[in-house]
């Protein structure tokens, strides 16, 4: 299996140890494919021209996640603030003028011929590609994590391009959850999945539901990237050919060997 990720890196900086680590939705997944042993991962983002893009480029290739077709402006690289309680990470707001809200992808002709050498790409609503999924679709099955991102109007516009969909479903009962699920698939989404935190997950083929494992932590270092771990789990699982079930319990092996770790995948760096 081959997977490609199409959107956001930035740079989170937990202020109160000194430090930042490489992440972003995106990038996160396909780092996490890699090290589940994906055989070949490329990302395509837009980095900024600072000493942290240059962190974050050192650690793909320390990964071996390919970024040939990554795009480079002047700007620098997103950095939100984190802050963790207990061992869970709190947002806090950084700057504004990074390359991450400043800029999107363009999807060119040379990337979609890129694009198709893959079996899966995987974005995500933080990822401003919204109106290139269209294009993307016909050559590549695409995931997409939609975070808490599931209004109407949004998954009428994003659903029917989608073969894999993911949300956050914490603050959401099941039978919520279960309606959001069924919405997704009937607007064209095969394969559609809520995470409910200690809960577990709850999965939906458009035949039945699938209840999801939680994998215990006896000692939580730092839950970022966690949930991007998860979806880089059912993936690789999936996507080389194990049941939905077996999927599911890959990935909460993999999200709970990412809470043993500082930062989405460790790489850390002194913050200036």
């Amino acid at each position: 299996m081959k997977l490609i990720a199409i959107g956001d890196n930035v740079v989170d900086c937990y202020i109160d140890d000194r430090m930042y680590y490489p992440g972003g939705n995106a990038l996160n997944v396909a780092v996490n494919c890699k090290k589940n042993g994906v055989e070949k991962v490329s990302y395509i983002g837009v980095f900024g021209d600072d000493a942290k893009a240059e962190h974050i480029k050192e650690a793909l290739r320390e990964e071996k996640v390919d970024y040939t077709r990554a795009r480079k402006v002047y700007a620098p690289s997103a950095q939100p603030r984190v802050i963790l309680v207990d061992g869970d990470r709190t947002f806090a707001p950084g700057p504004r003028d990074t390359c991450q809200h400043l800029f999107s992808i363009k999807i060119t002709k040379e990337d979609v011929e890129f694009i198709k050498s893959y079996d899966i790409c995987i974005t995500s609503c933080y990822s401003n590609l919204e109106y290139e999924l269209p294009a993307i679709s016909a050559v590549c099955k695409i995931a997409f994590d939609f975070s808490e991102h599931v209004d109407d109007d949004y998954l009428a516009r994003t659903c029917p391009y989608l073969w894999y969909g993911f949300f956050s479903g914490a603050d959401k009962s099941l039978e919520e959850c279960k309606k959001i699920l069924k919405k997704m698939n009937s607007l064209g989404c095969h394969i559609c999945g809520a995470t409910r935190g200690g809960e577990g997950q709850i999965f939906y083929d458009g035949e039945r539901f699938f209840d999801g494992y939680v994998e215990k932590v006896d000692s939580v270092v730092d839950t970022m990237g966690a949930g991007d771990s998860f979806i880089a789990g059912f993936l690789t699982a999936h996507g080389n050919g194990q049941d939905i079930a077996a999927s599911l319990k890959y990935a909460a092996k993999r999200a709970a060997a990412t809470c043993l770790v500082h930062g989405a995948f460790g790489h850390g760096h002194p913050l200036d």
